[in-house]
């Protein structure tokens, strides 16, 4: 399908910048606060461009706003690799995260259109795959040899050849709706663990793209090695994330999220006992991504058990909008920790954070007994928008 081979470029682009950017501030001589900031940006701009970007569409229409949108990205990834300067990659960062928000919300609000009913949570698991599969790949673009000029290239390039099924696609484009209302107040009284949840996994996954390859060159990693080692980290996502899906589907969601985050906080602290980044490591970041990347769709997922399905729309957007704030002060408070300590205190935020999570959705579980939905709600999630929901939902 056009929209899904957009899909795996563009991500493979996105996972490839994420990484780079880290990489390639490091060797500018930015802290890894710094570097910490511009991955803030990167989701402040996320959260803007959910509210901006849909009266764009509104007003010019879904393909004209994605080839805009992939046109601005491409600009602004090729005046990121020709000036260096902190605070044009500051600005950058947040164009970044409004452009690719606006693309996130076409391909998704798109697939939703095209997907027949009956089959759009099969779409949407083969969606999630494709996101990470594809992040994970892109990891292996950082072993071509060159300056980093090159890899930006290489990641405007990749968003260049996104763009082209989108705008040659013969399908007719999506109807338009209103940006449903965030409702904070009344979905914490619902599901409290859902929101605390998505809040602290936003802490630990912002975190997560933006600062881990520092923590890799602290290892002793060289490029090759800090690629492989992302790309396992993302694939543990990949394949751990359906089963442990289903798990969360058989028993109370709460004690699926604390089970799965304990497990989650048990890598991150081993991970700290190893000394070195070998065989051992590599099979522990594979577990601790699969476990952190499960944790926001089972939160969704216990969310979605407790509203009416004319509240989905509106319940995902206040879930997206937690997690990405989260998303973004996790990375200024990791990273700042990280540079006035040591690099390893990357895992004691991890470990923390996901300790926090098992601990309030045990302490839920025990003291407020709910029935055991009869219905399998949890649907693989990337933290994209809020149209990526309505692929799971059935008419």
């Amino acid at each position: 399908m056009p929209l899904l081979l957009s899909t795996a470029f563009l991500l493979m682009g996105v996972g490839l910048l994420h990484t780079h950017i880290a990489l390639q501030g490091r060797g500018l001589g930015f802290s890894v606060a710094m570097i910490g900031v511009l991955t803030s940006a990167y989701y402040a701009g996320f959260l803007v461009g959910t509210y901006t970007i849909p009266q764009l569409t509104h007003r010019i229409g879904h393909i004209r706003t994605f080839a805009f949108c992939a046109a601005l990205l491409t600009l602004v990834v090729l005046i990121q690799a020709l000036d260096p300067a902190y605070g044009v990659w500051l600005v950058l960062r947040v164009l970044q995260g409004m452009m690719l928000v606006g693309l996130y919300a076409i391909i998704e609000s798109w697939l939703n259109a095209a997907s027949d009913p009956r089959h759009r949570s099969s779409v949407f698991a083969i969606y999630m795959m494709v996101n990470l599969g594809a992040s994970a790949t892109a990891q292996q673009f950082l072993r071509i040899r060159g300056e980093g000029f090159v890899l930006f290239c290489v990641v405007a390039i990749l968003f260049c050849i996104a763009s082209l099924p989108v705008v040659a696609s013969h399908q007719s484009q999506p109807q338009l709706r209103a940006m449903p209302k965030v409702q904070i107040r009344r979905l914490f009284r619902l599901a409290p663990t859902a929101l605390v949840s998505a809040l602290l996994s936003g802490l630990a996954l912002g975190a997560f793209w933006g600062l881990l390859p520092l923590y890799a060159v602290a290892r002793g990693l060289g490029v090759g090695g800090i690629g492989t080692y992302m790309s396992v980290a993302i694939a543990g996502g990949v394949v751990l994330q359906w089963p442990l899906g289903r798990f969360s589907d058989r028993i109370d969601r709460r004690l699926a999220l604390s089970l799965i985050s304990a497990t989650a906080a048990l890598a991150a602290l081993v991970n700290l006992l190893l000394p070195n980044i070998g065989a051992a490591a590599m099979v522990v970041i594979f577990v601790f991504g699969g476990m952190s990347f499960t944790l926001y769709p089972i939160a969704v997922a216990h969310l979605v058990d407790y509203v009416d399905r004319d509240e989905l729309l509106a319940a995902s957007s206040t879930v997206l909008l937690v997690n990405g704030v989260g998303s973004a002060v996790g990375p200024l408070v990791a990273g700042a920790l990280m540079n006035l300590l040591q690099p390893q205190l990357l895992f004691v935020w991890f470990a923390v954070l996901d300790l926090m999570i098992a601990s309030y959705a045990f302490y839920r579980f025990i003291h407020r007994k709910r029935e055991v939905t009869s219905d399998d709600n949890f649907v693989p999630l990337v933290n994209t928008t809020p149209s990526s929901l309505d692929l799971h939902s059935s008419e």
